[in-house]
């Protein structure tokens, strides 16, 4: 049976799996680390899961611009053509990690969706998808009359504007270790330990370790053990809100906008009682456009894979 190999690389584990004309089977997550590169990462499992009847065709998704043989992202740096070639696939496509998620996101059971609000999707209005993981990730789809079609980005990138004091001396702190301070520098798991390390120095909070990760920033801020920890975690989901708010003007998003990433989904209430929403709405004079948006939460934990499930499915179908 034609199958294919599927893999969304993310910035600290690799998700493996097969995908045929049954859907996705034998999934395996890899944590990065542990292999020196792409191509070890994917010889490792197929050895675990196939030694016979290896794909010969090979999707995978990675965290990063995909706009040349060289692809360079928070885990490996590789060339498509060499992977390709060490591999033995006929077919190997790369594609954003983010793009993955789109392709996810036009068919996605109501069951993998939490509701923010109370507005239903427009049809054929368009979507956004922002994630804090890692790193940050959006995508779009944009309805062409007959279907949704991905939209990768890399807005992630975009320089983050500061609207308190506070903030803009935070932001400043941080600007210190870095030439320009990114939506993603202030909104994923990178981004919460910058966002600690800024407010425990201009606190005089040297006291504090600096060697904190993002998930035991999560946990101090969670049990309310450490100050610092906690407003790194509330200004991180409030910046969250407003630079999905700003990416959802883009397109007018009233299609829904989704967000997805490993780390609105584990902080479950603490993330639905934050300022997300307050600052997603918070736009002057286009608050009551923002209003007419959905916004969900993806209760998926591997939706990336989702999505090119998805997409090797309808090649299978269609024998591209």
């Amino acid at each position: 049976m034609e199958s294919y190999l599927v893999a969304d690389i993310g910035g600290t584990y690799a998700r493996f799996g097969i995908v045929d004309s049954n859907g996705l089977r034998d999934l395996q997550i890899l944590e990065c680390k542990n292999f020196a590169g792409l191509t070890e990462a994917a010889q490792h499992y197929l050895q675990n899961h196939l030694k016979e009847n290896r794909p010969l065709h090979a999707i995978f998704a990675v965290a990063g611009p995909v706009d040349n043989d060289f692809i360079q992202t928070n885990s490996w740096d590789f060339k498509i053509s060499v992977v390709q070639k060490d591999l033995g696939f006929e077919m190997f496509e790369v594609i954003n990690d983010f793009e993955a998620v789109a392709l996810a996101i036009s068919s996605i059971s109501s069951e993998f969706l939490y509701a923010l609000n109370t507005v239903s999707p427009k049809n054929g209005g368009a979507k956004v998808v922002v994630g804090p993981g890692t790193g940050l990730g959006v995508a779009s789809l944009i309805w062409d009359g007959n279907q949704y079609i991905p939209v990768s980005s890399e807005a992630a990138h975009m320089t983050f504007c500061p609207t308190t004091q506070r903030e803009f001396d935070i932001i400043q702190a941080i600007r210190l270790h870095r030439p320009d301070v990114s939506n993603g520098a202030v909104c994923s798991g990178n981004g919460l330990v910058n966002l600690y390390n800024a407010i425990r120095v201009i606190d005089k909070r040297l006291d504090l370790p600096d060697t904190l990760t993002a998930e035991q920033i999560s946990i101090k801020a969670i049990d309310g053990s450490c100050g610092v920890c906690k407003e790194s975690l509330d200004l991180m989901l409030a910046f969250l809100g407003r630079i999905a708010g700003n990416i959802a003007l883009m397109p007018k998003a009233l299609g829904g906008v989704y967000i997805a990433g490993g780390i609105p989904t584990k902080l479950g209430d603490y993330f639905l009682k934050s300022k997300f929403m307050e600052e997603f709405l918070k736009k002057g004079r286009m608050s009551d456009l923002m209003a007419q948006m959905p916004v969900f939460l993806i209760k998926h934990d591997a939706i990336g894979l989702l999505g090119l499930e998805n997409y090797a499915i309808q090649k299978l179908s269609t024998g591209n």
